[in-house]
């Protein structure tokens, strides 16, 4: 079965992601419609301890509360919880499932303290979950890039009208970026047949160069941005990890592969 014929309750349908599957529920709603929910409401960014102390634990903690308060009885009911790679923090890697999770900065924490409030609830009332964790996406579709959400794509569009750029220790750490299209299939694939009450990777499994994903974007451009290289200020040394990439076995598991790999995402948003 797929898992665009299961009937879903989709919590936070206008960003990014969910976008691209092309769902449109509101932030608004707490009563599920259905057995099966996936939910992405959260902020985006570590950036809120600068103008709202509260935005994140508002968004990532209370709303996820008051949904859960409205399936307590539902024991039928299934929560695939969209997270993210920055719970890991420092670990090492590449980061696996199990390791234990070390988040820096206010979005971080709230979205593994999400995770760990989700686990203790559905087991109290003998509720069905999946926890995804996701790793840096890219592709077409954000309209929410800036400096704080999405560098990758900021740059690019910088470089794209030639505006100088300058990279955090010359782009020299590595992500694991997958692309919008394969971050989606991943998702459904692990709503249609993931096992139950786990967490699961959702990457490639690849750590690539920061200063080589932005050359082939560089190049691509045929751009004329001169590129240099800067310390990263405090407050990134604070909440911030250098290297990252995860462990996606279980993921492989499942029979997934990507289909878009980083020269072919890039070149595709260079020229979208």
């Amino acid at each position: 079965m797929n898992s665009s014929q299961l009937s879903l309750s989709i919590f936070g349908g206008t960003g990014f992601i969910s976008k691209q599957k092309c769902i449109l529920s509101g932030r608004e709603v707490r009563d599920p419609l259905s057995d099966n929910i996936v939910y992405f409401i959260s902020t985006t960014h570590n950036y809120h301890v600068f103008d709202d102390l509260k935005k994140d634990i508002n968004t990532n903690l209370i709303v996820l509360m008051e949904v859960l308060d409205t399936i307590k009885e539902k024991n039928n009911i299934v929560v695939n919880f969209i997270s993210s790679w920055f719970v890991y923090g420092e670990t090492s890697l590449p980061a696996h499932e199990n390791d234990c999770c070390q988040p820096k900065g206010f979005y971080s924490i709230t979205k593994h303290a999400a995770e760990e409030l989700l686990i203790s609830f559905c087991k109290t009332y003998g509720i069905k979950y999946r926890i995804l964790r996701l790793s840096n996406v890219y592709g077409r579709g954000d309209n929410g890039i800036s400096k704080k959400k999405n560098a990758l794509q900021y740059l690019i569009s910088e470089m794209k009208k030639n505006n100088p750029i300058s990279l955090y220790h010359g782009g020299d750490f590595y992500r694991d970026y997958m692309h919008i299209d394969d971050i989606c299939r991943a998702i459904d694939l692990c709503v249609e047949s993931g096992p139950f009450n786990e967490i699961i990777n959702i990457g490639t499994g690849k750590k690539v160069k920061f200063r080589d994903v932005i050359e082939i974007a560089k190049k691509e451009l045929n751009s004329d941005s001169k590129i240099t290289t800067i310390n990263p200020p405090q407050f990134h040394k604070v909440i911030q990890v250098k290297d990252f990439y995860m462990d996606v076995s279980k993921l492989e598991k499942l029979g997934f592969n990507p289909r878009i790999n980083i020269e072919e995402g890039i070149k595709d948003i260079c020229h979208h």
